[in-house]
């Protein structure tokens, strides 16, 4: 099983990411994204630093997603990663433009053809507002300069891009405004039985309210 969870920065990918690794036995595999040395003078003046940043972004995740998934798929283990290579792409369409653009789009889909896709990827949604919320609430020092504007933005270009089918892969949409996994338990639980659910594995209990496309 391999279950690639994504959404909106702020959203609680890598939350989710690590609250359901005992339950399904599995490896986690975490972004690197902080080790970016273009990434806190992006968020301050996004046209200067944005191809330089995207590069890195997508040969970093090409690095880790090459060398790490088919090992631990190889091993039999299961597998939940909080982000996809693919959804890379979806940055690089709000931040460059032009040649950058074009050049960008050659290099990702020349490396994405060795990167093994998901079983099912799992889609948070949240309002803009409930975003910036979480994204205060953590603090990260580099994600203090960001704008609502570009989380507004990245939240559309989100819906956008996990409204058409993606890669052949299941998508389930979870609405996380009203969630919080890591002070109720229970909603956790709904989670992870909807994950279940789509991919057929046992115990679960059918039809609970969440939406999957």
């Amino acid at each position: 099983m391999y279950v690639a969870i994504e959404g909106v920065i702020g959203v609680g990918k890598t939350t989710l990411a690590r609250m359901l690794q005992q339950a399904f036995d599995a490896e986690v595999l975490l972004e690197i994204f902080e080790e970016n040395p273009f990434l806190s003078g992006f968020y301050g003046d996004r046209e200067r630093y944005a191809f330089q940043t995207q590069i890195f972004f997508l040969l970093s995740r090409y690095r880790q997603q090459n060398s790490m998934v088919p090992n631990i798929l190889s091993s039999g283990k299961n597998l939940i990663s909080d982000y996809t290579f693919a959804k890379d792409a979806l940055f690089a369409g709000i931040n460059l433009k032009g040649d950058e653009l074009d050049m960008y789009h050659k290099v990702h889909e020349a490396l994405g053809e060795k990167i093994p896709k998901p079983d099912l990827l799992v889609y948070l949604q949240a309002s803009t507002d409930t975003l910036m919320q979480r994204i205060a609430f953590r603090d990260r020092s580099y994600e203090r300069q960001m704008e609502r504007s570009y989380i507004d933005e990245l939240n559309h270009a989100y819906e956008d891009f996990f409204s058409k089918p993606f890669d052949h892969t299941p998508i389930l949409k979870i609405d996380s405004n009203e969630l919080d996994i890591i002070h109720n338990h229970e909603h956790l639980k709904l989670i992870e039985n909807r994950i279940r659910e789509t991919l057929g594995l046992p115990p679960f209990q059918p039809a609970l309210p969440f939406t999957q496309s």
